[in-house]
């Protein structure tokens, strides 16, 4: 079994995280890895639900602070094991996980092992399969086995932000809009109704949309309908019967979800529309006491944060939450992922300031 020394750097722990692999359904060994490590540490209650690990501090602090981070990453493409490259004077280290998220993860795990008498209650949670459907992800089920392990003041979210403090997140929601037609052979076409051709109105609403930017709370989040997905077609001499564009709308905050559905069932009026997935965002979360601490102490100036993260799960269970970790989140899922060594070093240094000042 891989073993991590939690006594080393941030740095060779994310390199250490980052050479286990870990794509969506195969996090076991790192989170084996994990377990063994944080049930060493005796000011930790540690608790293990498949490959989510939980972890807390019982020091009877008057505040609590949840802070987790996804173990699993999108699929490997020839960019594991890690190396240290160096581009125009920054030195950063690359390969898949760096920036989404094992670099959030190992400050997380560095700092869990460290702050033993930190001045909030701890709640520190590392989960599986965040990268996939949301009916899978770890902190899914952890939230219908054990609710209470969310409980808190305040959470932060270790999800690539450059080191900044992003608020809240967009919406997401993916969904299928189909035509129907008639099948036929491609020799007498006449007979049958191509589906594929039905599509072009779908494409061409499309094409005219224009997305919005919308300010909430002081934070400007920018929407986007895009179709990522045509199906259609049984084979090269057949008219097709059925034609399917899958559509992913990012929504801002101030939509709920089933604002965000009915808008998209209003844009492709007159479509067969099927919801295949839907989760909402989450607002900036900033007005909490504990946030404003927390911005004012790793000295950030709050963005929005326009892909999806786990701060909607937590903002729906009433718990203020942001984003705050090292990475380019232009950089998640490229094949050129790579993370500043420096900035590592940085959201170390401000996640450990705060939660041992004073």
């Amino acid at each position: 079994m891989p073993r991590l020394d939690l006594t080393a750097s941030s740095v060779d722990l994310t390199r250490a995280i980052c050479d286990i692999p870990s794509v969506s359904g195969e996090e076991t060994p790192l989170a084996d890895a994990i377990f063994d490590a944080v049930s060493a540490l005796g000011h930790l209650d540690v608790f293990r639900d498949g490959d989510t690990i939980v972890a807390r501090t019982q020091l009877g602090r008057a505040r609590r602070v949840v802070i987790a981070g996804h173990i699993d990453t999108v699929p490997i493409n020839a960019n594991v094991p890690t190396r240290d490259v160096t581009e125009d004077g920054t030195a950063y280290l690359w390969g898949r996980g760096t920036v989404d998220m094992k670099a959030g993860v190992a400050v997380q795990l560095k700092l869990a092992a460290e702050l033993a008498a930190p001045r909030v209650d701890l709640t520190w949670m590392w989960y599986d399969h965040e990268e996939v459907d949301a009916d899978l992800n770890g902190l899914t089920r952890l939230a219908r086995t054990r609710p209470d392990l969310f409980e808190g003041d305040f959470a932060i979210l270790g999800e690539p932000s450059n080191g900044q403090v992003e608020g809240g997140c967009n919406g997401n929601l993916r969904a299928l809009v189909r035509t129907t037609g008639v099948r036929s052979h491609s020799a007498r076409a006449w007979i049958g109704e191509n589906a594929i051709h039905k599509a072009a109105p779908i494409l061409a609403r499309l094409a005219e949309y224009h997305p919005r930017e919308v300010e909430v709370e002081g934070l400007v989040y920018r929407e986007g309908l895009n179709a990522v997905r045509i199906s259609g077609g049984v084979a090269g001499n057949v008219i097709p019967d059925l034609c399917e564009v899958e559509v992913n709308y990012r929504f801002a905050p101030s939509r709920s979800g089933e604002e965000a559905e009915a808008h998209v069932r209003d844009v492709f009026a007159g479509f067969d529309v099927e919801i295949t997935d839907l989760a909402a965002g989450a607002r900036p979360g900033l007005d909490a006491p504990l946030a404003q601490e927390f911005v004012a102490a790793v000295g950030a100036e709050p963005r929005p944060k326009y892909g999806w993260t786990d701060v909607a799960r937590f903002s729906a269970m009433g718990v203020p939450a942001v984003n705050y970790g090292p990475g380019d989140p232009h950089l998640a899922h490229h094949d050129e992922e790579r993370v500043p060594l420096a900035q590592i070093e940085d959201v170390e240094r401000g996640l450990r300031a705060w939660l041992t000042a004073p």
